[in-house]
């Protein structure tokens, strides 16, 4: 069997749980290779996901293991069943590959969680602002580069906009004054979040200066939930790209930091009239 070269960020999921479930259980990797039939090498290529596994193979895993938590293994087991490619990867070698794991993690959520303090959320951005934040980047991208990166971010949009997955945001004041593209872009920008405040399956709460302090790490944050608490993930960006956690000591420490969020950001009609107070400074200021 042919090793994979690069495996997708959920083909290295479904390997790092399996190698979870192996070290919980106690079992080495020679260990669990003679239960299963198998080499060792074929165990540590299944948990380094350089191969597939089928859900028939999972299931075995589970058993070696004594693994008793059925939600998670069934989880699993669909995850080794996928076939077939997302649309991001008609972008691979286009874009880097931090873009094509996002929208592949966004695109398997069973709903969306942000945090942001830079800018306003990808998934809610409008065309112009979305490209006034890739034309701002240095070293400057090319004017085709800055429209592939648009283009894929408006397209990302679908998974929400669509009604698929919800989608939560908690907006810091900060982003929501930050200029991408001058003021008329932004005050277009505020005016789309608006209408976006009001789709049933879109959240928008801001976190307003006038907080003592601010519930967060201050990265810009997501956190995708999965079919199962154990299969949350976490993405965070960074100026050298998309950082991306799931241990569960990672996962309850960000559940901790967003139900803190959810206790003090503003409601959210609260929320939409202050992001109206925001808009109208903007033009106020800008006569």
């Amino acid at each position: 069997m042919a090793l994979r070269p690069n495996p997708t960020l959920r083909q290295r999921r479904l390997g790092s749980e399996l190698r979870r479930m192996r070290e919980q259980a106690g079992l080495g990797g020679s260990e669990l290779a003679r239960k299963l039939g198998i080499s060792p090498a074929q165990v540590t290529q299944m948990e380094m996901a350089k191969i597939g596994v089928s859900p028939e193979r999972l299931r075995m895993v589970a058993s070696a293991c004594r693994c008793a938590n059925g939600p998670l293994i069934d989880a699993l087991a669909e995850m080794a069943s996928e076939r077939g490619k997302g649309w991001w990867e008609d972008y691979r070698g286009a874009l880097t590959i931090d873009f094509l794991e996002i929208a592949e993690l966004e695109a398997h959520a069973k709903r969306l969680t942000f945090c942001t303090t830079a800018y306003i959320p990808g998934l809610l951005q409008t065309g112009a602002y979305a490209a006034a934040v890739f034309a701002r980047l240095f070293p400057p991208l090319s004017a085709g580069e800055v429209e592939a990166r648009t283009a894929f971010r408006i397209r990302r949009q679908e998974v929400v906009r669509s009604g698929r997955t919800p989608l939560r945001t908690y907006i810091h004041e900060a982003a929501l004054r930050m200029q991408f593209g001058g003021p008329a872009v932004l005050v277009d920008q505020l005016h789309a979040l608006l209408d976006d405040s009001e789709h049933p399956g879109i959240s928008v709460r801001v976190v307003p200066f006038a907080l003592d302090t601010f519930p967060g790490s201050g990265e810009n944050l997501t956190f995708a939930e999965g079919p199962v608490p154990e299969l949350d993930a976490i993405e965070m960006d960074v100026s050298q790209g998309a950082l991306f956690f799931d241990s569960q000591a990672d996962l309850a420490m960000h559940r901790v930091i967003f139900s803190r969020l959810d206790s003090t950001a503003l409601g959210e009609a609260d929320s939409r009239e202050f992001i109206r107070s925001v808009m109208k400074e903007v033009k106020s200021s800008n006569v």
